[in-house]
């Protein structure tokens, strides 16, 4: 994925909006103990106000519930408040929606789905206890 996010940051920083835009996001996010800023390429989803993004990567140990993250949303800068979801209930209906909305990212979660379409709950347990976490993204303002 290093080299793909390469590409992708400079599409995703473009001041205009593109097809890939339509899915993925592209966040400023701070190491939190080395102040290393990452521009990362993120999936999302739009779930009324908010923006939904499955969180299994590294990059959400730099997050915490809270303070703002510069994003590039369609050619856009924004500020995003970052909520860390991790309630095995809440990701379950989370993970659904993000599913619903775009089927493909179901290949990207790694985690199975028994036949009604409902995330496998030990599978799931385990991705929490090792850090997956969907983040829910509240769009602040229009401008950093």
């Amino acid at each position: 994925m290093r080299l793909v996010n390469v590409p992708m940051r400079r599409v995703l920083g473009a001041p205009f909006t593109t097809p890939l835009g339509k899915r993925l996001m592209l966040a400023t996010i701070t190491g939190r103990r080395t102040g290393t800023i990452y521009r990362q390429p993120l999936s999302y989803v739009q779930d009324g106000d908010v923006l939904l993004t499955p969180g299994g990567g590294r990059w959400t140990l730099n997050l915490v519930d809270g303070p703002a993250v510069p994003i590039r949303l369609r050619g856009r800068d924004i500020v995003a408040r970052p909520e860390l979801v991790s309630d095995p209930e809440e990701v379950q209906q989370l993970l659904a929606r993000i599913a619903a909305a775009n089927p493909g990212a179901r290949r990207f979660i790694a985690i199975p789905a028994d036949a009604s379409g409902r995330f496998e709950e030990a599978p799931l347990q385990a991705a929490i206890r090792h850090g997956f976490r969907i983040v829910r993204w509240h769009p602040e303002t229009a401008s950093p």
